[in-house]
């Protein structure tokens, strides 16, 4: 399938959002911004770091996500995990999801166990 300009704007649009959810779920045990790009595209969030690291900082200047600097190896690296706010923005924006899916799928009256 050959992607223009509109569907790449919109495919983006849909992306960011999955992305905040999904560095809030992954952040939940600590880790450093190269590793979180790794285990994101691992699952299938294709990131890039000039996004992932402005996001990280606007999450965690919304209280979502704190960080702290490990020195303890030879390249000190930058630490963040979800804060409790920051679950539970990730719990409620995983509900929301579950519901807009639910309601995306009942608008399409071929798709198998939805309602006509």
């Amino acid at each position: 399938m050959t992607i223009d300009a509109t569907l790449a704007g919109h495919l983006q649009e849909l992306r960011r959002g999955t992305v905040v959810v999904a560095s809030l779920v992954v952040l939940r045990t600590p880790g450093y911004g190269y590793s979180l790009l790794e285990t994101l595209s691992a699952a299938g969030f294709e990131v890039e770091a000039n996004t992932l690291y402005p996001l990280l900082r606007r999450l965690e200047s919304q209280g979502l996500l704190v960080s702290e600097w490990n020195t303890d190896e030879a390249r000190p690296r930058k630490f963040y995990r979800t804060t409790p706010r920051g679950d539970d923005v990730a719990g409620a924006l995983r509900t929301e999801w579950t519901r807009l899916d639910t309601a995306i799928g009942d608008l399409n009256p071929t798709t198998p166990g939805r309602q006509k």
